[in-house]
């Protein structure tokens, strides 16, 4: 019963939030840490998702969120990878390097290691840019590694979804 709901969820959000982005013509980019390019998979497994999605970088590393997708090296010393700060700077690159409308990104903590008592395990950020604006959502999951990659890709597509249905200009 878990699986056929989990198929269920996961068709219904890519299939909803890629009929508004084909619907009101945006395009859109990803910039992901932690879920390791699962967005972008589940993004593109909707057929004719190339119509609005453009592409997406997979930044695991510290070395390349700095270097190819151009965080402040700054950033990332002063507020760490898993930060607000860093997932804000992760959505406006990407945007911006790939030319879309919408660019998502998510740094996080999947776990099962790498948390501490400041940012434990399931700790996870999803960026959301639109032209100047700039949304960040803090996550505190509790799943295994799965688990959390797999919530993170949810929670931002659910996220983008919203943030479309809720902006009068993509009316």
């Amino acid at each position: 019963m878990k699986d056929a709901m989990k198929d269920t969820i996961i068709e219904n959000l890519e299939l909803v939030l890629g009929e508004e982005l084909k619907k009101k013509n945006l395009s859109i980019s990803v910039a992901e840490s932690c879920t390791g390019g699962l967005l972008g998979s589940r993004i593109t497994d909707v057929p004719g998702s190339s119509a609005y999605f453009m592409g997406g970088m997979i930044v695991y590393s510290n070395e390349a969120k700095i270097k190819q997708l151009q965080v402040a090296k700054d950033t990332i010393r002063k507020y760490g990878a898993v930060s607000e700060e860093t997932a804000r700077e992760m959505a406006k690159n990407i945007r911006e390097l790939f030319q879309t409308d919408l660019g998502i990104a998510i740094t996080g903590i999947a776990g099962p290691d790498g948390g501490s008592a400041r940012k434990p395990v399931g700790l996870v950020y999803i960026g959301l840019a639109y032209k100047e604006d700039l949304k960040v959502y803090e996550l505190k999951l509790k799943g295994n590694r799965e688990n959390n990659k797999w919530l993170s890709t949810e929670y931002a597509l659910y996220f983008t979804y919203k943030y479309i249905l809720s902006k009068e200009e993509f009316s």
